[in-house]
């Protein structure tokens, strides 16, 4: 395993004089491994300052004790300052070891190379002392790497023997690794909550576009007053919401209960009509969605308290941001929807079923 003494022609140089490249390395088991003073100082700055320091500080023979790791695992080292290589068998054996030499004696391509291996060679049974090292060598990359893994399979790291050897020796460490996963799940909350509410707000933006649709074209079922719906008329590209807003609307105009009488599925479409007033642009005798005019003339003054107002002027903001982010998207949606013409009503249909006003019961005022 170790190494040939340097040969007397491994001290000549190019020009044909004597160097003094011959020292050896000591392991904890009391094996020598020779190498050049060039190969090693070139290596590891921190190397070099130990070989050139002054002799009355060390050893009359010049010799460097690597000690604390097995000595396999410094026959490695040493073939990776000469190769720069490690073998997969030397990575799987002393990967751990190799990233302790590779960060005490500076050794940076080592180091990421370690790194690299570590991070595919990550089990439940090995992430704790994996991460224990990795907080000790400054190991970013591998460190995240193992509290991610952690917190994502606490249960099971809890019951190895690293995290019931960390717990007695290292709580504050333990206490670290606890606020890490306490951070990460109030991360996951929030980001989950982002997405309900960003397809909330996409959701109420498409029924805008499909109320619109339904009172100024007409769909299937229901049109505009003016107009007559066409009974061999093909489904719109968003039937699925289009055809809740229809039977809603057809409910709304037949409902004996109304608003004021408690009808449930009456006042979500009131608030649909509502939402649609507080973003349409439109002149009154341009646009023709019912209610619209009337609630024109009474924004603001049907809300009982400040704080219901902002909440609502929120929900505003945000439904008219999705609908101009949506228009963004627009060419991409166009192709989808190019897509699935070819047969629309099988693609269509039975979405349709599945989302039977789902929108209107999504909406919170």
């Amino acid at each position: 395993m170790c190494r040939r003494p340097a040969s007397p022609s491994d001290s000549v140089n190019a020009s044909g004089d004597s160097t003094d490249t011959y020292i050896q390395i000591v392991t904890s088991g009391g094996r020598r491994i020779p190498v050049h003073h060039n190969i090693l100082a070139s290596a590891s700055t921190v190397l070099e300052s130990i070989i050139d320091r002054p002799r009355k500080h060390r050893s009359s023979e010049k010799t460097i004790p690597i000690v604390g790791v097995p000595c396999d695992a410094v026959v490695a080292f040493v073939g990776f300052i000469y190769s720069g290589r490690c073998s997969n068998e030397e990575m799987e054996k002393y990967g751990i070891h190799l990233l302790a030499l590779s960060h005490v004696y500076l050794v940076p391509k080592l180091k990421s190379q370690c790194t690299k291996e570590l991070i595919q060679r990550l089990t439940i049974e090995n992430v704790v002392d994996v991460l224990q090292l990795a907080r000790l060598c400054d190991a970013p990359d591998l460190y995240l790497k193992c509290m991610k893994l952690v917190s994502n399979k606490f249960k099971a790291v809890e019951e190895t023997e690293g995290w019931k050897f960390l717990q007695n020796h290292d709580p504050f460490f333990e206490l670290e690794i606890l606020q890490f996963i306490d951070e990460t799940e109030s991360r996951r909350k929030r980001s989950s909550r982002h997405r309900r509410e960003q397809s909330l707000y996409f959701e109420l933006s498409e029924a805008m576009d499909c109320l619109e649709h339904i009172c100024t074209e007409g769909c299937i079922s229901v049109g505009p007053h003016d107009m007559v719906p066409r009974k061999n008329k093909a489904p719109c590209n968003k039937f699925s919401t289009c055809q809740g807003l229809q039977l809603s609307i057809q409910h709304f105009a037949n409902c004996k209960k109304r608003v004021n009488g408690g009808c449930v599925r009456c006042k979500q479409m009131w608030q649909l009509f509502k939402l649609h007033a507080s973003i349409c642009q439109l002149p009154d005798s341009a646009c023709k969605v019912p209610l619209c005019r009337r609630f024109k003339m009474r924004e603001g003054k049907e809300m009982k308290n400040k704080k219901e107002e902002e909440r609502w002027e929120l929900l505003v903001k945000k439904v008219v941001v999705a609908r101009a982010t949506s228009s963004l998207l627009l060419p991409k949606r166009k192709r989808v929807e190019e897509d699935a013409e070819q047969d629309p009503i099988a693609a269509a249909c039975g979405e349709a079923n599945d989302n039977h006003n789902h929108v209107i019961r999504r909406l919170v005022c």
